[in-house]
């Protein structure tokens, strides 16, 4: 965003309130989109100010999230084929589509809200989501909630930033911007550490069972 989009994102100006919802919204199908910087930048915007039109972007922001990830389980349960061949293309696409398969039967709830904070992998799991038709209750209450810690939690980083540096809102934004790719790496990072605990607990079951089955017939003997 540029530095008049930053200006003209206040509570006072009507895009604000339009990029709070659709931004999030479009982000779950095309996460090309930069949402959690949007929301981050209106943060920055209205550093500052007490103005209880706040509270509506935030909400605004999560609606917007919620919305998009219900969205991406509609179509997925309407046209699994063609959105995993759209969607998913190539060997990149077709291992995290395999992967969201995977872990969705071992975590369910816990992966559909870690996963809003893992760029390109909400779309993959929510769209699996409706693929496999997981239990509708259950999806909307866990992206429900992770659309409300999402959304609070990207604007509370952006206001934070901006009042440390109210004179350079740009400064303010950078740190903000970096701390939520932090906090993402490290979602990540505790992704890929659990399954690979997973795939070596595995890997033991399966050694412990061809290993129990070859001593069999020796205690049979």
């Amino acid at each position: 965003m540029s530095l008049i989009s930053l200006g003209h994102l206040a509570v006072t100006a009507p895009l604000s309130y339009l990029v709070a919802f659709w931004l999030p919204a479009l982000d779950a199908v095309l996460p090309v989109l930069p949402s959690e910087t949007a929301v981050i930048t209106l943060g920055v915007a209205t550093a500052g100010s007490a103005d209880p039109r706040i509270a509506v972007l935030v909400f605004l922001a999560a609606l917007g999230a919620f919305a998009g990830d219900n969205l991406a389980y509609w179509i997925g349960r309407r046209f699994g084929p063609v959105a995993e061949r759209r969607l998913f293309a190539g060997e990149r696409g077709q291992r995290r589509l395999d992967w969201a398969r995977q872990k969705l039967d071992i975590f369910g709830v816990r992966l559909i809200i870690a996963c809003r904070f893992i760029p390109g992998g909400r779309t993959a799991v929510t769209l699996t989501c409706g693929v496999i038709g997981y239990p509708p209750r259950r999806f909307v209450a866990a992206t429900a909630f992770a659309a409300a810690v999402w959304a609070s939690y990207a604007f509370l980083l952006g206001r934070l930033g901006g009042s440390a540096f109210e004179d350079r809102p740009w400064a303010g934004f950078l740190i903000a911007l970096g701390a939520a790719m932090a906090v993402s790496a490290l979602v990540e990072v505790l992704r890929r550490l659990v399954s690979r605990r997973g795939r070596r607990s595995a890997s033991d079951r399966l050694h412990d069972h061809r290993a129990d089955s070859a001593r069999s017939p020796q205690s049979v003997r």
